[in-house]
């Protein structure tokens, strides 16, 4: 290839890049301008890509949990529904490693049991909706509607079948004869997954572990369904009440918009890593 095919093949990639985080960014970049921009300023043309005047105040009014005023009852609506979402997904994601982590290497080491996990894919392919109904009268009977618990129960049914699929195929790639030699020493299954598997597939499990909290923190229907209060209500449903009217000031909204984002966004940046190479690890075998 001449320098010139060259030079205009990289123009092309850089413009193409550049268009792709121009498309990604610039909706993000507006949610937080609209979160710092007095309310005035947000209704007046043309739009003011940077503001006049930077205010933090939304911010303050969302962190802040005192009295019983309007500001802090929005306040407390909001981390109330933060710590919901913390737990829920955070509690979906513990569970369905714990889980996922035996049953994805007994179905690597024994192939015979590859139709449980093709059943369990099955379930996580059918539409939401189809389960609404028996888990809505299930909760009702045991008394666990507006629980957090029966999130974590429901996301778990949503999170297991990905999260197990994902760990067999890295588990695929661990060396048998590494296994072989440690049971010749004397170590006993459980053994070999904690010492021998689990830390060659470290990247599995970040990115595996990534991707369901992501799942789980950004799950909104089953959420909308079983909760009706700040004892179980997430942040989905709560920017969905407060983008519905019950808040006039976008900005606020904005602000709560872009909180919600920051602990998948860390979570995000810190596994980013594991998150690459987890899901290319179990593509070759060699």
């Amino acid at each position: 290839m001449s320098r010139r095919a060259k030079l205009i093949q990289a123009i092309w990639i850089y413009a193409a890049v550049t268009v792709l985080l121009v498309v990604t960014l610039a909706p993000l970049y507006w949610l937080f301008i609209m979160s710092v921009t007095a309310a005035p300023d947000l209704t007046t043309r043309p739009l003011h890509w940077i503001p006049p005047h930077w205010d933090f105040s939304r911010y303050v009014r969302l962190l802040s949990n005192a009295t019983a005023d309007v500001d802090n009852s929005v306040s407390a609506e909001f981390l109330a529904t933060l710590r919901n979402s913390i737990i829920a997904a955070g509690g979906a994601t513990l569970v369905a490693m714990v889980t996922a982590i035996p049953g994805a290497y007994a179905v690597s080491r024994y192939p015979g049991r590859m139709p449980i996990l093709y059943g369990m894919i099955g379930t996580y392919m059918m539409p939401p909706v189809t389960y609404v109904l028996p888990l809505y009268i299930a909760f009702a009977v045991m008394g666990f509607l507006n629980n957090v618990g029966s999130l974590v129960v429901v996301y778990c049914t949503m999170l297991l079948p990905f999260t197990t699929w994902l760990l067999k195929s890295n588990f695929d790639a661990v060396p048998r004869e590494i296994e072989e030699a440690a049971r010749i020493d004397g170590a006993g299954t459980l053994a070999i997954i904690w010492n021998i598997v689990l830390p060659l597939a470290k990247p599995a499990l970040g990115a595996a572990a990534l991707l369901a909290f992501l799942s789980a923190w950004d799950e909104f229907f089953y959420a909308l369904i079983f909760t009706s209060d700040n004892r179980a209500k997430t942040l989905p449903v709560a920017i969905a009440d407060f983008a519905a009217g019950r808040i006039t000031d976008y900005g606020l909204v904005s602000a709560v918009g872009v909180l919600a984002a920051l602990p998948p966004t860390i979570f995000a940046v810190l596994f980013q890593r594991s998150l690459v190479s987890g899901l290319s690890a179990g593509s070759v075998k060699g």
